[in-house]
This record gives structure tokens, C-alpha cells and sequence, in this order.
């Protein structure tokens, strides 16, 4: 049985296609005009060991929020239809990220009910742009437009960092890690894991 999400979303900002496999081998094919962005979702892709093809576009010429706001939201509801009734997985992963000086760390629940708890990054960075196209301050809405719409509980955490592209990139490898585990099949579960006997 595949595991496999399409959406597709259109606004006046931006237009969206994402497509998601997470029983992927991580072959990833990124494109949304936001090139550290498509850096982070490249690193998402294949470390979370999922085949991932995005092609966004939208009014960068403005703003990257937009577009890497709507894309979020979409991979979050690829990955959701992906999941489908979640029979058989493991339901919580967790993973540490050192990245030189960076460390982060990432927890995650597919239990139905989204929230975000995003804490720790360094808040001198919160006016600075990497590579002069992606606001550091977007990350935080990433992961929570990504779990909303994944409707899963996550929790990230940045230990310490004096790099910002570091404590970026460790946060998104950390959170890709941490879905992989989640969503893994576990051999010793054939149902849903879950006393309510759905998630």
C-alpha cells in the first residue's frame, strides 16, 4: 500500500504543488524562488528519507512569507493523505541535531491534534535574512503551518546555535528525522497505536 500525497493549492499569492511519498528513498525536486528555502526543504526531503517534489511559486518579488508560508501548508496536507488512517506506525519520534556549534532537537506526536511548541532560537537573529532571501523568523511559521496541517504535535527545541543558518538547517533535519521515525511502520503494531482506537 502506497503512502503517497498530491495537493495542490492556488491563491492570489502563490500556487502550490507538493507531492510526498514517505516511504521514499529521499529523491527530492525542489523549486519555490526562495533558494535557502528550497536549501532547508532539500535537507527535509532527504533526511526524512522521503521522495518529495514541490514546484511553488509566488510573489517573491514582495515577500518570501507568502510562498513559504503556502508551502508549509501544503506539505503538511500531502503529508497528512499520505499518513491515511495511520495503521501500523509508530506514532512518536524524536531526534537530536548537532550541526557544528548548533544543537536542536525535535519530538513529534501524528496524533490528530496539531500543535506547535517552537522555543530556543536566538532572538538577535529575528531581523536577519540568510542569503538574503529567507527571514530567519519564518522557520517558527513553517513548522507551525507544517503541523496544523499535518495535524500532528511537534516540538522543537534549539539548545544552542550561534550560526543562523545552522540553527535553520538543524531544525529542519531534526523535525524530518523525527517525522520519519513517526511515521515508520512498526512491525509490532498492526492497528492503530492509539487506547482510543483512532488518531
Amino acid at each position: 500500500m502506497s503512502r503517497i500525497g498530491k495537493v495542490e493549492r492556488t491563491t492570489k499569492e502563490s500556487s502550490i504543488l507538493v507531492e510526498v511519498d514517505l516511504d521514499g528513498s529521499g529523491k527530492v525536486d525542489v523549486s519555490t524562488g526562495v533558494p535557502f528555502y528550497d536549501h532547508m526543504l532539500h535537507a527535509f526531503g532527504a533526511h526524512g528519507s522521503l521522495d518529495l517534489r514541490i514546484q511553488a511559486s509566488g510573489d517573491v518579488h514582495i515577500d518570501a512569507h507568502h510562498t513559504v508560508e503556502d508551502t508549509a501548508i501544503v506539505l503538511g496536507q500531502a503529508i497528512r493523505e499520505a499518513l491515511g488512517d495511520k495503521k501500523g506506525i509508530r506514532r512518536f519520534g524524536d531526534c537530536w541535531i548537532p550541526m557544528d556549534e548548533t544543537l536542536a532537537h525535535a519530538a513529534i506526536d501524528v496524533s490528530g491534534r496539531p500543535f506547535c511548541v517552537h522555543v530556543g532560537e536566538p532572538e538577535q537573529f529575528n531581523a536577519f535574512t540568510i542569503g538574503g532571501n529567507y527571514p530567519f523568523v519564518l522557520t517558527r511559521h513553517v513548522f507551525d503551518s507544517l503541523s496544523f496541517h499535518a495535524q500532528i504535535a511537534l516540538h522543537v527545541r534549539v539548545v544552542h546555535g550561534r550560526d543562523p543558518h545552522h540553527i535553520a538547517e538543524a531544525q529542519y533535519k531534526a523535525v524530518a528525522r523525527a517525522l520519519r521515525a513517526a511515521t515508520e511502520p512498526d512491525p509490532r503494531a498492526g492497528g492503530i497505536p492509539s487506547t482510543k482506537g483512532v488518531l
